[in-house]
């Protein structure tokens, strides 16, 4: 599943944004203040919206008036995201559409959320899912194609309240095939808020399969790939060996109190040092490492500025494991103000923010003449954001 496109109205300094054909690595430049945390924000709004309910997400943001474009409080919020979903064999173009306004008491409702998409080669894309204010019908036989659209059974619902998604009721039962393969993946969205110190203590000995945002687990799921995934695990082994001076062994020791730590053996010495004495650079190049060879990725990866803290010649190496992870089911969405980082990218992998009256507006660096001409000459996308000369994409 790919997201192609996605659509934000009225959303803090999304007045009107869009960005479109995304490709499996997405990665955002701009310069402060511009809005790439908030697009972070929106899928992370999505993500709370589908765990809790649409108010309870408003509300962690500060309310309706502090979530809507400055001076626009007054009109909704709405999210479009279009994403390519595999539909009994065929490939699908789905739209899904979320509609957020304030009710009478200033509580956060769905004024109106759709899925749709096309089930035939013409025509207009049928709604499979339709909901206004908590109630609404969802088709159960959307994959059955030998059947007209009027032929299709609709099941009428109500929801228990009206700040209640209906992709989150809908989507727990197979017979809502869009509903709930969006539910799925937006539940497995991964948006890294990682923070070395909190990758840094010991951890209770557990299970985890997958590194937690905040990477407040790593010594679990390093023991956890170095037992049930040996290969990965030498992967990230060998990549910290060619990258990190001197460290020869990463590992994952049990202590006497029965807590996990993470070690570094570095060959010049013999005893080897516990995370807490190791640089960030090198704890948070092995918890990327970590991440990017998950056996399973995620089907969305979001993360910030991942060069912080990290030897400039290491990034190119770094973007490419990104594509990688990409290319292997996971889309990936990055900020980065690094030239080292983006003189690794292809131009239709950039997307450039910019403010415009206040608001901020998107670009693919892809689709300016002047950069693509620079860029056949021989410049790198880095060195001509170092410059300027990504910001208007004149």
């Amino acid at each position: 599943m790919q997201i192609e496109s996605i659509d934000i109205k009225n959303y803090r300094l999304f007045r009107h944004a869009k960005l479109i054909h995304i490709p499996r690595l997405c990665v955002l430049v701009g310069a402060n203040g511009t809005g790439k945390s908030t697009l972070f924000d929106v899928f992370s709004f999505l993500k709370d919206a589908l765990a809790m309910n649409v108010g309870k997400a408003v509300s962690k943001r500060g309310g309706f008036k502090e979530l809507a474009s400055r001076g626009f409080a007054n009109e909704p919020i709405e999210l479009t995201l279009q994403f390519r979903l595999d539909i009994t064999g065929k490939e699908r173009l789905v739209t899904y559409v979320l509609r957020v306004e304030p009710d009478k008491t200033g509580r956060a409702v769905v004024a109106r959320e759709i899925l749709r998409y096309k089930r035939g080669a013409n025509g207009k894309p049928f709604h499979f899912l339709d909901f206004t204010l908590g109630e609404g019908y969802a088709i159960t036989n959307e994959e059955d194609f030998s059947k007209q659209d009027e032929e299709l059974a609709r099941e009428v619902q109500t929801l228990d309240a009206p700040d209640i998604l209906a992709v989150k009721g809908l989507g727990q039962f197979d017979r809502f095939k869009a509903a709930s393969a969006l539910r799925l993946m937006i539940e497995n969205w991964h948006i890294s808020d990682f923070h070395v110190s909190e990758a840094r203590p010991s951890q209770e000995d557990g299970f985890a399969e997958h590194l937690s945002p905040r990477g407040d687990n790593l010594p679990v799921v390093a023991s956890f790939l170095f037992e049930h995934h040996p290969e990965a695990f030498a992967r990230i082994l060998a990549a910290m060996q060619s990258r990190v001076p001197g460290v020869s062994l990463v590992e994952s020791k049990q202590t006497e109190d029965g807590r996990l730590v993470l070690r570094f053996q570095d060959g010049s010495f013999k005893d080897p040092f516990v995370a807490r004495h190791v640089s960030d650079g090198t704890i948070k190049m092995f918890a990327y490492l970590v991440l990017l060879n998950d056996p399973q990725p995620y089907p969305l990866l979001a993360v910030e500025e991942p060069e912080n803290q990290l030897y400039p010649e290491l990034l190119p190496e770094l973007a490419e494991e990104f594509r990688s992870y990409a290319r292997r089911g996971g889309q990936v969405f990055i900020s980065s103000h690094s030239p080292d980082f983006l003189n690794a990218l292809n131009l239709e992998e950039i997307y450039c923010l910019r403010k415009v009256d206040g608001f901020t507006q998107i670009t693919r660096a892809i689709d300016s003449a002047n950069v693509r001409a620079l860029v056949e000459a021989g410049d790198l996308p880095g060195w001509l954001w170092k410059q300027g000369l990504l910001e208007g994409l004149n």
